[in-house]
């Protein structure tokens, strides 16, 4: 049960560090010391009240804080999470608006399970939210999932888009964010080839490894040059005797969390620091910049073995989707099927995660579907985060995408005919 005191010593330093943090904030908060003139303990108590938060947050999943959104009446209209499918492994949530004449467009996100919750997309629903009816994918934490609800691998995950995509109808937008960019774009194939009548209308890819080699990054290179058996022994965990998923192989969130860190180690001490001088000078916020992007980028969750290791060897060693192999419960799928989605790509110039190109590759794979269904972009001076998150996405992404979701409008009762609204070119 090696991989089982591991699990519980990464979660035994974390809880150390959490109580070292609550105890030097209380320690240095004693009135006593205000009558000391030496900053030492106010930094000492900021250091602990920035400590304490963060360890903290490591184990708690964020709560969307989507709460109301303006209607084009000019009133707030209350938003309510609402569980269309219960699945073990993740949920299809619909964000109902309260209230108001339902919106033509209709959005499935597929969020990606690499280490952060589904909130993570907290800001591309709330964007979308004013302008279309959004589904989303709702990952859980596999350390919470018992062992007897069985395994979950890359296919397994693209089993579940497709259930979610019959569920919501022909007339669905999918927007696949990250890394389940290539697991969406075989879902649609596969819906297209076996059950056309439930394929979505659209399929925007954002970010994804479609081909890894296509432009090689830190994270591909990694994929790359690490052996399988040396990523089962050095990366998965067994999950401790504190958690319903006891004794579940995993990828923890917390050694996820300490490579996403090692990528951008100046950055994040950097602003760590900063941070503890603006709580010693008395000038942070409970909501303020730091807090807001960090209470989301440390909480992590751990994915299952088998889906973290399926995904290495199949999406990045073996390059599966690329070379139109992958499989799916036993039917080899063919993109060359997709004649009726249209498809666009979006990249970020700047992206170091998955860098230009590597999404770009999907439409190479497209040969069945006309010239005109397909479309590109590539956003200038956009890292990773900002194509689905940032400002980049806010005021030139989103509205490409609306505008090539629109040009695609296709009803239920049309699907495999003519569009309704006459499609339009959308490269840019």
């Amino acid at each position: 049960m090696r991989q089982m005191l591991t699990y519980d010593m990464m979660e035994t330093i974390r809880n150390t560090n959490e109580w070292m943090g609550a105890s030097a904030r209380a320690i240095a908060s004693y009135p006593v010391f205000g009558m000391v003139p030496h900053p030492m303990f106010k930094v000492m108590s900021a250091w602990g009240r920035v400590t304490e938060r963060s360890f903290a947050r490591m184990v708690i999943k964020p709560d969307w804080g989507i709460r109301t959104v303006v209607g084009e009446d000019g009133r707030d209209h209350l938003v309510e999470r609402e569980v269309e499918i219960a699945r073990p492994f993740g949920d299809l949530v619909r964000f109902n608006v309260r209230g108001r004449p339902e919106k033509p467009r209709r959005i499935l996100l597929v969020a990606p399970m690499s280490g952060h919750y589904s909130t993570l997309l907290r800001s591309t629903v709330a964007s979308l939210l004013p302008d279309a009816e959004v589904w989303i994918t709702d990952w859980h934490n596999a350390r919470d999932i018992p062992v007897s609800e069985g395994k979950f691998d890359i296919e397994d995950y693209t089993l579940y888009l497709m259930e979610f995509m019959r569920h919501m109808g022909p007339d669905t937008h999918v927007i696949a964010v990250c890394q389940p960019v290539p697991l969406a774009l075989a879902a649609a194939a596969y819906l297209a080839e076996l059950e056309p009548d439930a394929q979505p209308c659209t399929l925007t890819l954002i970010g994804g490894p479609i081909d890894p080699d296509a432009n090689p990054t830190e994270v591909t290179d990694f994929g790359r040059r690490v052996t399988m058996g040396q990523l089962e022994h050095l990366a998965l965990q067994r999950v401790g005797g504190k958690y319903a998923g006891v004794g579940r192989m995993v990828y923890p969130g917390l050694a996820q969390l300490a490579s996403f860190i090692s990528m951008n180690g100046e950055r994040h001490s950097k602003a760590f620091t900063d941070k503890i001088i603006a709580a010693a000078k008395g000038e942070d916020a409970e909501r303020d910049k730091h807090n807001r992007f960090y209470d989301e980028y440390l909480s992590v969750m751990d994915m299952t073995a088998e889906f973290y290791m399926s995904t290495v060897y199949r999406i990045f060693k073996e390059r599966e989707i690329a070379r139109n192999e992958f499989v799916v419960a036993g039917h080899k799928v063919d993109f060359g099927k997709i004649t009726d989605i249209a498809v666009k790509t979006v990249e970020g110039s700047k992206d170091d995660i998955s860098a230009p190109g590597q999404c770009y590759a999907a439409l190479g794979l497209l040969t069945g579907l006309p010239e005109e269904k397909k479309a590109s972009h590539v956003e200038p001076g956009a890292g990773h985060y900002g194509i689905f998150a940032g400002r980049s996405w806010r005021e030139n992404i989103r509205p490409l995408v609306l505008d090539f979701i629109d040009a695609n409008m296709c009803a239920p009762e049309t699907k495999g005919e003519e569009p309704r609204i006459k499609l339009a070119s959308s490269q840019s």
